[in-house]
């Protein structure tokens, strides 16, 4: 493992353990260069002011980021920032998009979300209690409606 990996690594072990103004200088610049986790890491750290002053503009641009990358907890971060309107304009179908993108990685997380958006009409959407039982079955929630 050369200096580079350590930094990152060290970085995100940082973020993890919440020590968030060692992480920023050790992830920004992973996250400058396109890396998704350290944009991922980023992105929440923008979002939340947590060791900088909250930056809605700089969390949805790592966010997003880190989503095109693949990164798949970015694909649902941004799904939630579009459901809630959150550091971007509240978008039900962009909210799908990406919920469905990270659904696809795997993400029970991002599956239920779907889930309770068809079944409670989240962000403007219409009601659909169809497509609400098929990601719930998909998530595993085989009793749910």
């Amino acid at each position: 493992m050369d200096d580079r990996d350590m930094n990152l690594n060290s970085g995100i072990a940082a973020f993890e353990s919440k020590h968030f103004n060692t992480a920023i200088p050790m992830l920004k610049p992973f996250a400058e260069e396109g890396h998704p986790g350290a944009m991922y890491r980023m992105a929440i750290m923008a979002q939340n002011g947590l060791g900088m002053v909250k930056d809605e503009q700089l969390a949805a641009r790592y966010m997003l980021g880190a989503a095109e990358a693949g990164e798949p907890l970015a694909m649902h971060g941004i799904g939630f920032m579009y459901m809630e309107g959150d550091c971007v304009p509240q978008s039900a179908d962009k909210a799908i998009e990406w919920f469905t993108k990270a659904a696809g990685e795997g993400l029970i997380g991002s599956m239920t979300t779907l889930a309770m958006m068809y079944h409670q009409g989240t962000a403007g959407l219409d009601v659909d209690l169809a497509k609400a039982k098929e990601w719930y079955v998909k998530a595993g929630f085989d009793d749910m409606l």
